[in-house]
């Protein structure tokens, strides 16, 4: 067998085998990987660079080391998973940087992290004052996750002990003109609705790039040019102006259910009660 022969013979073995082996070993990103893990992978794929390339001596035992590093991988795996004591030992454990706002120069040393580079994560995570973190982990993958003292965190529906209603995946429905058919039985609807809606919106369907359709059965078309998305109007101007009259007048019996005092919480249902006067009167106008 000529060399070049066998050495694209070698490669495409150890491509294969490397394809079996990754496969076994999970999906983990390599954010995630643990030491171990990580001097795995590096260790087979120069295993494999020898396979492929090293012609002077029994390159098949390559196989054999690779097979070796990959039961000792699984086997590592399934111990972490078993026993605490040794995931802490391979994987390690989060360490605390920042609690109630102050910094813990200690752990920061124990991790290597400059304070710059605290900083840093930090201004990822959107959070420029170090005295707003209630809370601040370094995770085994080396991500820094945190918490925001209460007064610094975002305002949230169940705050306000507002109940909402459950939001529902959006639909990829087509792609590169090719009808989706179980995302689009997932919403409900079929091809028939499907090509009307397109055809309101005057879109043939081998043109359409990608269309989505949300909980609302509001479906928007990409068509991949600078159009941007196309979405039906359903709606004509009067009756975008009601919808939003009854929105208003919603969000003024919400805010006066949570008013904090009996004056505030009468001047909004009171504005809601004349709000409510004005849509009785236009409604037949705006209908």
């Amino acid at each position: 067998m000529p060399q070049w022969l066998e050495i694209v013979f070698r490669t495409l073995s150890s491509v294969v085998v490397m394809f079996i082996v990754t496969k076994l070993l999970g999906k983990r990103q390599i954010s995630q990987l643990s030491l171990f893990e990580y001097i795995t992978g590096i260790s087979i794929g120069n295993i494999a660079g020898y396979i492929s390339m090293d012609t002077d001596t029994q390159w098949y035992l390559g196989f054999v080391a690779i097979g070796t590093w990959s039961l000792m991988s699984i086997g590592m795996e399934y111990a972490t998973m078993k026993s605490r004591a040794v995931g802490g030992f391979v994987d390690g454990k989060g360490t605390v940087l920042i609690k109630n706002g102050s910094i813990l120069e200690k752990n920061l040393f124990k991790e290597k992290l400059t304070l710059d580079e605290l900083l840093e994560q930090l201004r990822k995570k959107s959070v420029f004052k170090v005295s707003e973190i209630e809370f601040a982990v370094m995770e085994k993958s080396g991500e820094i996750n945190l918490l925001l003292k209460k007064e610094n965190q975002p305002l949230t529906p169940s705050m306000l002990g507002w109940k909402m209603s459950r939001e529902q995946e959006t639909q990829t429905v087509m792609m590169d003109g090719q009808v989706l058919q179980e995302p689009l039985k997932e919403t409900g609807l079929d091809e028939d609705w499907l090509r009307h809606e397109l055809a309101k919106l005057k879109v043939k369907p081998e043109n359409v790039f990608l269309a989505q359709v949300d909980a609302k059965k509001q479906l928007t078309v990409q068509t991949g040019s600078l159009d941007g998305s196309l979405e039906p109007n359903s709606l004509t101007p009067r009756q975008q102006l009601l919808a939003t009259l009854q929105q208003a007048k919603a969000d003024l019996d919400q805010f006066g259910h949570f008013a904090r005092t009996d004056e505030e919480r009468e001047a909004l249902l009171s504005g809601s009660r004349q709000l409510d006067q004005v849509i009785r009167l236009a409604q037949p106008e705006l209908k």
